[in-house]
């Protein structure tokens, strides 16, 4: 089968297309056929290990010290059609349409993928995926949508709060934007100036451009402020905040974890980081808001396998609009 092989930490060029050996399901694994992946931030972080001390060193020596050796196939998330399954697998048959994220497992950049249909410690998660959007949509909404739909569980939007959002430009940001309207939050969307049609488009009450206005600055109070790419100054978000108000960050730098470990005196504030929310129940849960059109992918552009090299440069400029998408075959 054609895959991508990760050869070396940095930039691009270290994503090579190969010829490999074709996996073999194990008895609790199901082999898929994958018609779609997506190139997120996440991604390409990993792929030039820019990961927050402490954990940069953990997971390098997971993946590979010096380069990736444990792990050679980038990639996480994935929507396409299950071709196979072992003699234990009982949620699932040859011809299912599936989506899903395989997490610290990876391994999607690639025509075929076994995974296990149960939630695993990779984070490794996978439901039958919708039925009214392509495999190409289908591939924009497991990474962004897990991670907004797990974070503002955790917030416990009220109608009527207002919601500001860091980079709701981006994966996780635009499925934000979205959630948040569908809790009856008045939203508004950070980002760059190019997005911010877009952001209104999906539902954005307003914009700020962040190279042109602080939002910090503008003497307006939010109940949530949510940070979905780390560029947050972090007191003055705080300070930004109702007396109740909750600041979290769902992509934490260093600076921020050892800010809100030390931070004294914000009254009733929340401040909270990143915390996994790959779950089936949550997936499924995409699936229906999406089958019921409350529910869209953004997808900026799509490449096909091919040049996935030239998919990573793109996501590496930082203009991406929600998702990009790679094509299989």
């Amino acid at each position: 089968m054609k895959a991508v092989i990760w050869t070396k930490y940095g930039s691009p060029d270290g994503l090579q297309l190969q010829e490999v050996e074709k996996p073999t399901p194990k008895d609790n694994e199901v082999l898929i056929k994958i018609h779609a992946a997506a190139v997120s931030r996440a991604d390409t972080e990993f792929r030039r290990l820019k990961i927050p001390f402490p954990f940069s060193l953990p997971i390098r020596l997971y993946i590979g010290l010096f380069k990736p050796s444990r792990i050679k196939i980038l990639g996480t998330e994935f929507a396409g059609e299950v071709v196979g399954a072992g003699k234990d697998v009982t949620e699932y048959q040859v011809g299912d349409r599936v989506y899903g994220y395989t997490g610290l497992g990876f391994g999607t950049y690639a025509e075929y993928r076994c995974i296990a249909p149960k939630p695993n410690e990779l984070a490794g998660v996978m439901s039958k995926s919708p039925t009214n959007i392509s495999y190409e949509g289908a591939t924009a909404v497991p990474f962004g949508g897990l991670e907004a739909l797990h974070s503002l569980d955790r917030v416990k939007i009220q109608r009527g709060q207002k919601v500001l959002i860091v980079g709701a430009g981006g994966s996780i940001g635009t499925f934000s934007v979205q959630l948040a309207k569908l809790y009856g939050a008045e939203v508004t969307g950070v980002d760059s100036g190019g997005k911010l049609e877009m952001m209104q488009s999906i539902g954005a009450d307003y914009v700020i451009d962040y190279t042109k206005e602080d939002y910090t600055k503008n003497g307006k109070k939010y109940d949530v402020i949510m940070d979905t790419i780390g560029g947050s100054p972090f007191w003055e978000s705080v300070q930004s905040l109702t007396e109740n108000g909750t600041y979290l960050n769902v992509n934490p730098k260093m600076k921020h974890m050892l800010r809100m470990a030390i931070s004294k005196n914000v009254g009733n504030k929340k401040l909270l980081v990143w915390e996994a929310g790959y779950t089936t129940e949550n997936l499924l849960r995409l699936k229906d808001l999406v089958e019921a059109g409350k529910l869209k992918p953004v997808i900026d552009r799509s490449y096909p396998l091919e040049q996935i090299v030239e998919a990573h440069r793109y996501v590496d400029t930082g203009e991406k609009m929600g998702n990009v998408v790679i094509t299989i075959n």
